[in-house]
C-alpha cells in the first residue's frame, strides 16, 4: 500500500522540469565552488542551469548581495554561501 499523501506525490517534480539558478558574480571562489556542484547535479539529473551576475542586475544585488553565491530552484531562494550535493539531489527530486 502506497503510504505517501496525494498531496506530497502531486506537488513532486521531474528533476528535468526544474530549474537552478546560480545567484554569482565575478571573481567568487565560492560561486566557482557552487557552481561546480550545481553543474555537476543538473547534468545528472537533466534539470536546467542558468547563472545570473549579479553586478548586472540591481534587484539581485538589493536582494542578495550580502548570500552571494546564492542558489534558486524554481526562483525560490534554496541555498546561499556553499551548495550541499546532498541536500540540492533532494529538493531536485532525486
Amino acid at each position: 500500500m502506497d503510504r505517501v499523501s496525494p498531496l506530497l506525490r502531486r506537488d513532486k517534480k521531474n528533476p528535468a522540469d526544474r530549474t537552478v539558478t546560480l545567484v554569482s558574480k565575478p571573481g567568487c571562489h565560492l560561486c566557482d565552488d557552487a557552481r561546480e556542484v550545481i553543474v555537476r547535479v543538473t547534468g545528472e539529473l537533466g534539470a536546467a542551469f542558468e547563472e545570473r551576475d549579479i553586478t548586472q542586475d540591481e534587484e539581485l544585488y538589493r536582494k542578495y548581495w550580502e548570500q552571494i553565491p546564492v542558489t534558486l530552484i524554481d526562483g525560490k531562494q534554496h541555498d546561499f554561501w556553499r551548495v550541499d550535493e546532498r541536500r540540492l539531489r533532494t529538493a531536485l527530486g532525486s
